[in-house]
């Protein structure tokens, strides 16, 4: 078997060991998580996950997920907790805690101190008949039949089946909610991801030119503005009305076909019926519409008035492309 063919028997071995024991999960959710996702949603504190060495990895991307999806989350490594950071735990909070074997000594040493403060306690653990499983008020289980590293030893599915379990219990949150993707736009604002959520054609128009020639206008004219704007298109009015559009494209294509041009103007090289945005729809969605029609402009109108153009060179600047 050459390299190649080794490095690949090896990924796809793993991928698959570990999908089987996501998919092995389903098997394992029961009323405890259903009572645990509720006892969430009515809690009037935040969610505080803990774990140790890569359960707490896990526990600080499963804090990441539940903050940006409406649930106040805050993480606690559990060796730093029994040792001073307890306080981190409020009155109202709940607790969820990581463990694959619920056996080990932090855990141990930190669970009997959340029971004292009368705080709930939701367990994610692999071993049912664990120290975590049995203090526990709502016990997850991520019980996985073996590690993908070949020694079954580094924690790989192990933490693979918390990832998920921790992914279920936000989504379910998330629904119950009725989280939106407005209300996931103001916990993104920043990057590509929050403004295909927020970004609107509105807010890119502004800052264009804005190109514009009469019907009457001579085709230098329409050159002339087409370059001076440099958005590669104009917008053709009659009347303060927008009637056509006329494209770098269209400058090529009269060009291939007229020797004398000096008679000819914006009207009799416009496209009529030009694709257009209104101001208040998504960047993402004007981005769509482009390549659904394979242009690279659009106009934009504000409640039938012409407001200017988007350009793709726009999107893409963004970041929304």
């Amino acid at each position: 078997m050459s390299d190649t063919q080794s490095i690949l028997s090896i990924a796809k071995r793993t991928l698959e060991i570990e999908s089987k024991a996501i998919g092995d999960l389903i098997g394992q959710l029961d009323e405890q998580f259903a009572q645990a996702v509720q006892y969430i949603l009515d809690s009037q504190g935040r969610v505080v996950v803990s774990g140790v060495g890569k359960s707490a990895i896990v526990a600080s991307k499963i804090v990441a997920t539940l903050n940006s999806t409406g649930t106040p989350a805050i993480f606690m490594h559990a060796a730093d907790a029994i040792h001073g950071d307890l306080g981190t735990i409020q009155k109202d909070d709940i607790v969820i805690c990581l463990s694959k074997s619920g056996n080990t000594t932090e855990i141990k040493a930190l669970l009997p101190l959340i029971k004292s403060g009368g705080n709930k306690l939701i367990g994610i653990t692999g071993n049912m008949d664990s120290f975590l499983a049995k203090q526990a008020d709502f016990v997850l289980g991520t019980y996985v039949e073996k590690e993908a590293c070949p020694n079954n030893l580094a924690p790989t599915t192990s933490t693979s089946a918390q990832m998920a379990m921790g992914d279920a219990l936000a989504i379910c949150l998330l629904e119950l909610r009725g989280f939106s993707s407005a209300d996931f736009a103001k916990y993104h604002p920043g990057g590509s991801l929050g403004k295909k959520l927020y970004l609107r054609v509105a807010d890119i128009v502004v800052s264009n030119q804005k190109p514009e020639v009469d019907v009457a206008s001579s085709v230098k004219e329409v050159i002339v503005e087409i370059s001076k704007k440099m958005l590669g298109v104009t917008a053709v009015t009659e009347n303060g009305k927008v009637v056509g559009i006329v494209t770098d494209g269209d400058i090529r294509r009269m060009l291939s076909k007229h020797d004398n041009i000096s008679g000819l103007t914006a009207k009799d090289i416009m496209t009529s019926d030009p694709k257009s945005v209104e101001v208040d729809t998504l960047a993402v969605k004007a981005l769509k519409l482009l390549q659904e029609k394979n242009i690279s402009q659009l106009l934009a109108f504000d409640e039938g008035n012409y407001a200017g153009v988007v350009h793709i060179h726009n999107l893409i600047n963004e970041g929304i492309l």
